[in-house]
């Protein structure tokens, strides 16, 4: 039967190479996995039509991310240096509520803002007195 100081000597050495075995299967810290970022892609839409004399027109787009949403006044006719009012907003099923407005945009004005998920937003634009007769537009929207 061996010695008790020879049972422990074992038992010692058996620790320490349970020890360094884990030890060396350890990569020397922990590491979380990230993950892979997709870049947000970007939509452009194009809404055209005609306003007349205190009229306005409400079109709307879906979101599909987080991101920066820019509406441009692309063209005024026939009349290019008229003002119009130029505005984003959120669609609630039935009307655009302004969120973001630009009430002097001539052509090549735009409004950004920034949208915070998916849903659907609406770009307005309304004459704010200065439309005779029937004035033509299109606005460019980008969005994620």
């Amino acid at each position: 039967m061996p010695s008790p100081l020879l049972r422990r000597f074992a038992l010692i050495s058996t620790l320490a190479l349970v020890a360094a075995g884990a030890s060396a299967c350890d990569g020397g810290g922990t590491t979380t996995p990230t993950t892979p970022t997709t870049p947000t892609t970007t939509v452009t839409e194009t809404f055209a039509g005609s306003i007349t004399t205190n009229g306005a027109a409400s079109f709307t787009f879906p979101t599909g991310a987080a991101g920066s949403v820019t509406a441009t006044l692309r063209t005024i006719t026939p009349v290019s240096t008229i003002q119009l009012s130029l505005a984003l907003g959120t669609w609630n099923g039935i009307s655009c509520q302004v969120v973001l407005t630009n009430d002097r945009a001539t052509s090549g004005g735009s409004v950004t803002g920034n949208v915070s998920g998916s849903g659907t937003l609406c770009v307005r634009i309304a004459d704010i007195g200065q439309v005779a007769g029937t004035s033509g537009f299109e606005i460019v929207v980008v969005h994620p």
